[in-house]
């Protein structure tokens, strides 16, 4: 039997972790010689615990909360999402040092537009945070080209300073890029509105008028949980159709994967086998 090339998942809680069942399905699928684990990292020692992977012959890591700024300032080399995003969530060992990259954004946009079957293209976007969560999905959304974004976040301050660091690539785009507070929404129904806050953990909702909301509307949480948030269940009251993070988790392996081996699996036939799992647990 041929020796299996080491990848994992480093964070801290990391037991929860649904990436190495993800990764092994990937696997099973390409027939890629890959082994996948994951590794609790030190609070105070997350890079020794990457340089150790590294020397016992790692390849690639996956990296999640609250490791994807000590991964960004780990990489000897950035790609272009992963320098906008200013977080890495994947690492990627070579003869010429440790790469950084970021495909949360890509995850969104593969899980909306493949396996919720809504385009991007010429859409009305709404985009709710400005933290870490929001800014690694911009550029991927401008790659879309939507006829428009706007983010809307609590603090007015930070959705300024999102659309001040973007706004030469929406321009470049063709995008309509505007944001600020709560009241910065425009007037009507939007296409798509994705909920980047933490409000769900906390059942909390994002400010956000109604009136944004209606038959037509993709409304999507990067939250995900046995139920559907309480994000969700808002908007499907309000007329929306509601969808959750998974399909962005599973989409997100899916591009490290492809960055670590070349080949580039079946996400949505690995998120309706895990969706099952999961609903037969719950």
């Amino acid at each position: 039997m041929s020796q299996k090339d080491r990848y994992a998942v480093i964070g801290n809680p990391i037991e929860h972790s649904k990436s190495p069942w993800i990764h092994a399905k990937f696997a099973e699928q390409t027939g890629e010689p890959v082994e996948y684990g994951r590794i609790l990292g030190p609070l105070d020692g997350f890079e020794r615990e990457v340089r150790s992977f590294i020397a016992s012959g790692g390849r690639g890591m996956n990296v999640t909360v609250p490791f994807k700024l000590e991964a960004h300032a780990l990489a000897d080399s950035l790609s272009p999402r992963a320098a906008a995003a200013g977080a890495v969530n994947t690492l990627a060992f070579g003869s010429d040092g440790v790469r950084g990259d970021n495909t949360d954004g890509v995850g969104l946009v593969r899980d909306i537009e493949v396996n919720l079957g809504v385009s991007l293209k010429g859409a009305r976007i709404l985009l709710l945070g400005a933290g870490g969560a929001a800014r690694g999905v911009v550029l991927p959304i401008f790659d879309r080209a939507p006829a428009a974004l706007t983010i809307v976040n609590r603090t007015a301050a930070k959705a300024h300073q999102l659309v001040d660091q973007f706004a030469r690539n929406a321009a470049e785009c063709g995008v309509r890029f505007s944001g600020g507070g709560a009241d910065s929404a425009e007037a009507g129904r939007y296409d798509v509105i994705v909920n980047a806050t933490a409000g769900s953990l906390d059942a909390a909702l994002p400010d956000c008028d109604d009136s944004v909301f209606g038959a037509g509307t993709l409304a999507y949480d990067m939250m995900y949980g046995a139920q559907p948030t309480v994000f969700m269940q808002h908007a499907a009251k309000l007329g929306a159709h509601a969808a959750d993070g998974l399909g962005m988790l599973v989409e997100q392996a899916a591009e490290s994967f492809f960055i670590w081996r070349g080949v580039r699996p079946d996400g949505g036939a690995v998120l309706r086998e895990l969706r099952q799992t999961l609903a037969a647990k719950a």
